[in-house]
């Protein structure tokens, strides 16, 4: 496990509002992003991540006035996902504050832009997102917010990603998504365990402790998460929160003296 690993909230976002899915379905509306934001900042969370779940599948482009009104409130790291097609998008996301640019559909639709956005600027600047989920006993991944599935694993996906050039691999379980009963180990542990480049874990985190799995066994280099960072308690009661530093030091995830 790394001596700093990054502890990552993500926030899902449908029509400018802030949501949380279940498997990917059934969107709970849970406030205002940017209310969330500015309690993150409080927090000094390591990175921030704003996915926009309804962009690609309707068709449209990332919300850009949105978008820059959230990284003008934030004051840390932020990456975005949803919507990307066009090398033109990776431009304007960058310039208005994204140190990040999370693609998925156009991983598997448009290759090429995804390899020219990682030329243009950077590898570090483009993270290849993976939403795998399970199928007769195997992992296949999706696109399009869950709805299309492809023929490919997610191991083959991220090879592939990692040969486009790209910086990052975000995994994620569509099975565990929303559950809060820990990551899907293996399936993290298998992407991880593929490819040279950082791989970030996401779907199911519940607490503190399914971190540090993760990061140990997983092989993560960051760890992802929705729902326990928006919820709190058996009831899931709205709560934006993030573990602090002694948390994190007295669970083992960060080193003492880092």
């Amino acid at each position: 496990m790394y001596n700093r690993p990054r502890i990552i909230p993500v926030l899902l976002i449908d029509d400018r509002d802030m949501v949380k899915t279940v498997r990917f379905k059934d969107p709970t509306y849970l406030g205002d992003p940017i209310n969330a934001v500015k309690i993150f900042n409080r927090k000094e969370v390591d990175e921030l991540s704003i996915l926009d779940i309804s962009a690609t599948k309707r068709g449209r482009e990332p919300d850009f006035a949105e978008l820059k009104d959230i990284a003008s409130e934030a004051f840390m790291p932020l990456s975005y996902g949803g919507g990307i097609t066009r090398i033109e998008q990776v431009r304007e996301l960058l310039a208005i504050g994204y140190e990040k640019v999370v693609i998925n559909s156009a991983l598997v639709r448009d290759p090429s832009l995804v390899e020219h956005a990682a030329e243009m600027f950077g590898a570090q600047s483009i993270v290849a997102s993976i939403d795998a989920k399970l199928v007769k006993g195997g992992y296949h991944c999706v696109i399009c917010g869950g709805q299309e599935t492809i023929g490919l694993s997610p191991v083959d996906l991220a090879k592939k990603a990692e040969a486009l050039g790209v910086g990052e691999i975000l995994i994620n379980s569509v099975d565990n998504d929303g559950g809060m009963k820990g990551y899907d180990i293996g399936l993290v542990k298998g992407v991880s365990s593929a490819v040279s480049i950082p791989v970030t874990a996401c779907g199911g985190a519940g607490g503190i402790h399914d971190l540090g799995r993760v990061l140990r066994e997983g092989g993560a280099h960051a760890a992802a998460g929705g729902s326990m960072f928006v919820y709190y308690g058996r009831l899931k009661a709205v709560l934006i929160t993030a573990p602090g530093e002694e948390e994190l030091i007295q669970a083992g995830i960060y080193e003492a003296d880092c």
